[in-house]
């Protein structure tokens, strides 16, 4: 069993615990997170370092995986990405039993596939990516790296998502449409059409808010 080490314990870290408990492939050996909640722990797992230590916990059988949530930017779980892939270390990919990767689906590094997620045929899943609880990308879509698909999003055929971009909750995106590196798209969305300029969208059928 491989050895893991969480970057963030708060409400996203509980989620992920449970599921790399379900997948049982990694073995947790602490939790990074602020300095105030070292010593602390998360569902009985030890928050054992700060992030500014985080390059000292590097071992040849060790991985990493970030468990910070993206509730609008990527920004802070890019810069933790760079940090961890800059100092050379190894990223797991966690994927629930209880969801379904196609075997002509890639997911890359880092990337975390809830329970009763769903990932299509011809599907591709970049980098540091989060694909949450019964989230669904269909067959020849791209979701590129750093992305969060969250809780029963719909991620139609053929769709293009660029990097870091956060699909809200049961927002749906049609077949074909490509949504701008950085956006946010609110939850209950429906995107009908390409969204070519970053920015906060919601509304039936989308509108920039922001």
């Amino acid at each position: 069993m491989h050895k893991l080490i969480l970057v963030g314990g708060g409400g996203h870290a509980k989620s992920v615990i449970d599921v790399i408990e379900t997948q049982a492939q990694y073995q947790i050996n602490g939790i990074v997170d602020r300095p105030e909640k070292v010593n602390s722990t998360v569902l009985n797992y030890p928050i054992v370092a700060a992030d500014s230590e985080l390059e000292s916990l590097n071992r040849e059988d060790q991985y990493f995986l970030l468990t910070v949530g993206q509730l609008t930017s990527a920004q802070l779980r890019v810069q933790l990405y760079k940090r961890i892939t800059g100092f050379g270390g190894k990223l797991a990919t966690i994927i629930s039993p209880l969801a379904h990767v196609s075997a002509h689906a890639q997911v890359g590094p880092g990337t975390v596939v809830m329970h009763q997620a769903i990932v299509n045929a011809g599907a591709t899943v970049g980098r540091n990516v989060i694909i949450n609880t019964r989230a669904l990308v269909e067959h020849d879509a791209t979701v590129g790296d750093h992305c969060h698909i969250a809780t029963g999003a719909i991620i139609n055929g053929d769709v293009f998502i660029g990097e870091g971009v956060l699909i809200g909750s049961h927002a749906t995106i049609k077949q074909g449409v490509s949504i701008a590196k950085g956006s946010v798209i609110g939850a209950h969305t429906y995107v009908h059409q390409s969204i070519s300029k970053p920015g906060v969208y919601a509304g039936v059928p989308a509108r920039s808010i922001k």
